[in-house]
Formats: structure tokens, sequence, C-alpha cells
């Protein structure tokens, strides 16, 4: 396992709605990221679909921690995601990766899959972008 990856799964641990959920940081090198997490009930809305923000959830994490593999600490400053299914199945993948970055900020994109029926099916499309912290000293 990477150093940075190592590093990632220390700050997500370290975030109690991540660990509330059960998010699980899978993949982290520079300008890329994947979050997987395992779908119970309790994530699902009145029609048996995951919620909306679950999924919003994920694709804001995992932007952020893509836009973070270059910047450094970083927070999401905007995002913007399109459902295009809903999201039905046992789990939830969310990949992201750096579209363009500078030194104060990176713009991501991110595509959420369901696992349904032994294969992926997208269920969200995201664009955000990523700001650099610095934290005063």
């Amino acid at each position: 396992m990477s150093e940075l990856l190592n590093f990632g799964k220390e700050i997500l641990a370290k975030q109690p709605f991540s660990v509330l959920l059960g998010a699980e940081l899978t993949i982290l090198d520079r300008g890329n990221a994947e979050l997987v997490m395992k779908i119970d009930n309790h994530h699902r809305q009145q029609h048996g679909f995951v919620h909306g923000g679950v999924v919003s959830y994920l694709a804001d994490n995992c932007l952020t921690y893509a836009g973070g593999s270059v910047l450094g600490d970083c927070v999401t400053s905007e995002y913007k995601i399109n459902y295009v299914r809903p999201a039905l199945g046992a789990k939830l993948t969310a990949r992201a990766s750096v579209v363009s970055s500078g030194k104060r900020q990176a713009v991501c994109q991110c595509q959420i899959f369901c696992h349904e029926g032994g294969e992926e099916k997208l269920v969200a499309v995201a664009l955000g972008t990523i700001a650099k912290v610095d934290l005063p000293t």
C-alpha cells in the first residue's frame, strides 16, 4: 500500500461522518481517488434507492481526495452532481480524477457506480472545484 493511500486512510478514519457511513478509501495516487461503500437499509430512501445524499457524500469526498492528492490539505469549494439512474445494489464505488490544477485549486470529476447484478452501473456524475487550505500557524 502506498504512503499516500495510508495517509488518506488515516484522514478518512478521523472523519466521523465517513466512519458512520462505512466509506473505505481503496485508491489514492496523484490525481486519482476511489471510495467504496457497502449499502445497508439505513442508506436507502422510501423507494429502496440509495439516498441521494449518500451518493452526493461519496462524490464530494472522492473529489476532495483527488484534489488533495495534488494540492495537499484542501476542502471542496463547490461541486455539482447529476443523478443519471437510481442507485440500487449492495455497494457504491466513486472514482474521481483531477481535470486541471494550479497552486490553489483543482477542478476534478467523479463518477459514482452501483454494483447490481454482478455489474457496475453509472448512477451519478459530479464536477467540483477543490481549494487548498492554508491553516494559520
